[in-house]
């Protein structure tokens, strides 16, 4: 019989069929059950890395949000009287309690690609995928393209699995808009720039265009990881996939090196981020965990306000030598990406390391009507140098970041929404002025009671950001002040001999005959091709419509080609843009030029709302784009 054979058989023989049956029975089971995706998904993970393009079926997409959200309540209706009365937020009553809340991602578990054809401009059109799918989708370089989240990694058991939304079928099958003539402009633009950095500078952090070498600040490759998701959004495949191979074999952070924790974070954490959301690469899902833990040691301070600088490699922090202080706007200017790390791995320690720096602010006196001094010390957590308030560097983004908080999390957290309307109020109460003798308004700056008609570069990112707040629903009278800032900051590139904006003006406040509105001191007449006025145009277009923000815009673009642009490859920075014969080349290309500037420069052309809609990503303040929770 069958049970003496058996019995016949020694023990390893008996064992080894025991363990055959035991392994075919449970690739039965992985073959007819839902078990077997996530090894389909690993399977997709082994040739992408390999070289899979990004419009290859194996490409795999963003992971969806497995960290609590806020929860939404009603406002008090009498908390806001100056937002439009059909857009008040709902806003929690007490403090947040992440514990206690659930995210979704913007669409679901979906993911956006580029909208728009940049295949005439660049190169030959990508074949999209033709494989039949029991979902309409499709992953290519051309189109409206959303898809359905199919991680590598199994969905946690104790994780809310998001809904699906009834929109997707209709975005996917929407056409794209094709790319326009300016638009192309900037592609060329990108690609010269781009071939300075490749074949001077590739794998290092700066080029430097006149002498065709580079710079390193941390020597992590900043201007290629900065211009990652600039290159998938405006197409350019083949340049997008040498540097992702890059990231994948060199990019390495186990270094002895100090870095800037706001500089690493808005940089090289949020262009990793806004890549993986964009891409669904989890590659850089996992090289953004790498970054963002080694930056944690930052926060290991008496006050919980974080040093400024990190040794990544040792796991040390450290303020800078001459001050125990960090900057304000360096401390709440990293929020955004360590709340979206927590919403994407699930690890709440992100989030709640920059949620609570936010709540320390927010109970601090020495603040002016909203407006808050420059520096805080890590020791005891108070501001110091108290007396002085500004836009401009030191504190500028503190309020960007407020706003674009609030927006992230759904329009949930009151304190954020409520210290930036005080803000405002406060920069209306103490900041503005006009210049004489064309009336221009602009922010000056206070120093213990006296004003200072300074008014620095950085500050031209407020147009943007006050009709960023306008169309989430805030009172129409920030989006009238924003349109009367944005014509000051393109004041401060026309009334200017090269067309281009110096780093800090000084404006007229009497009529003198023969004075311009603007003046510059020999000190701040550099310009380093900073990105904040086309930054707040493309909002403004975004917003109005009005084709005058993109002509403004196109005039940048067309001085910045005639003064910047180094022959050889790249663009350069220059001493003086008062001297159109010899604007004194710096030579050095910061990353933002092609992380940020080009970025908002090919935004704005384009007129496809769906390319980064603004109701589903807030960008942060190095121009990477991040999704909008969507409240449980």
């Amino acid at each position: 019989s069958l049970w003496k054979k058996w019995k016949q058989l020694s023990r390893l023989q008996r064992s080894i069929i025991l363990f055959l049956f035991a392994f075919l029975t449970v690739c039965g089971a992985i073959s007819y059950t839902s078990v077997g995706e996530p090894w389909k998904s690993l399977t997709n993970k082994s040739s992408d890395e390999h070289g899979t393009e990004p419009d290859a079926p194996g490409l795999k997409l963003a992971n969806p949000a497995v960290l609590p959200a806020p929860q939404k309540a009603d406002a008090n209706p009498g908390d806001y009287p100056e937002l439009s009365p059909q857009k008040k937020p709902k806003l929690p009553h007490g403090r947040r309690n992440p514990s206690n809340f659930q995210i979704k991602p913007p669409w679901g578990d979906v993911r956006l690609q580029t909208q728009h054809d940049t295949s005439k401009a660049v190169e030959e059109p990508v074949q999209a995928d033709k494989q039949e799918k029991t979902e309409k989708s499709v992953i290519s370089w051309r189109g409206a393209v959303i898809e359905p989240d199919q991680s590598s990694e199994p969905p946690s058991s104790t994780v809310k699995e998001p809904e699906k939304p009834s929109s997707v079928e209709g975005e996917s099958q929407k056409e794209p808009v094709p790319i326009n003539e300016r638009q192309r402009a900037v592609i060329e633009a990108f690609r010269h720039a781009w071939k300075g950095y490749k074949d001077f500078a590739w794998g290092h952090d700066e080029l430097k265009p006149l002498s065709k070498s580079y710079s390193e600040w941390f020597g992590l490759g900043l201007t290629l990881i900065d211009a990652l998701d600039t290159m998938w959004i405006l197409g350019l495949k083949e340049e997008f996939e040498e540097a992702r191979k890059w990231v994948a074999n060199d990019l390495a952070f186990d270094k002895n090196v100090d870095v800037n924790l706001f500089e690493s974070t808005i940089r090289i954490l949020g262009g990793l981020l806004s890549t993986y959301h964009l891409s669904g690469d989890s590659l850089f899902l996992e090289k953004a965990k790498d970054i963002g833990n080694r930056l944690m040691p930052a926060f290991k301070t008496p006050s919980k306000i974080p040093y400024s600088d990190v040794n990544i490699g040792r796991g040390t922090a450290h303020p800078p030598r001459w001050t125990s202080d960090s900057t304000v706007a360096e401390v709440t200017s990293i929020q955004l990406e360590f709340r979206e790390l927590s919403r994407l791995t699930g690890d709440e320690k992100y989030q709640k390391a920059v949620d609570e720096v936010m709540k320390h602010v927010h109970t601090l006196s020495g603040k002016n009507d909203g407006l808050v001094p420059m520096f805080i010390n890590t020791n005891s957590g108070q501001f110091t140098h108290l007396g002085v308030y500004t836009l401009g560097a030191r504190a500028d983004s503190y309020y960007e970041y407020l706003l674009k908080q609030w927006i992230q999390g759904g329009k949930t957290e009151n304190e954020l929404l409520e210290d930036y309307m005080r803000a405002i109020e406060g920069v209306k109460k103490h900041l503005l002025q006009r210049s004489q003798p064309k009336k221009l308004t602009f922010v000056g700056e206070l120093a213990h009671g006296h004003f200072s008609a300074k008014m620095d570069h950085l500050v031209c990112f407020l147009p943007g950001t006050l009709a960023l707040g306008a169309h989430n629903g805030l009172t129409a009278d920030h989006m009238k002040l924003a349109e009367a800032l944005i014509e000051t900051c393109y004041q401060m590139y026309a009334q200017v001999e090269t067309g281009l904006s110096p780093e800090i003006v000084h404006f007229n406040l009497h009529a003198q005959k023969g004075h311009k509105d603007v003046e510059i001191k020999p000190a701040d007449r550099h310009n380093l091709l900073r990105p904040e006025t086309v930054e707040s145009l493309f909002y403004m277009y975004r917003f109005t419509g009005d084709k005058k923000y993109q002509d403004w815009g196109w005039e940048i673009l067309q001085n910045f080609n005639k003064y910047t642009r180094v022959p050889t490859g790249g663009y350069t920075s220059i001493n003086n843009v008062q001297n159109p014969s010899n604007p004194e080349p710096r030579d050095k290309m910061e990353s933002f030029f092609l992380g940020e500037t080009l970025k908002y420069m090919f935004l704005l052309f384009s007129d496809d709302i769906d390319l980064i809609n603004l109701d589903k990503y807030v960008f942060n303040t190095e121009a990477h784009p991040l999704p909008i929770w969507v409240p449980a």
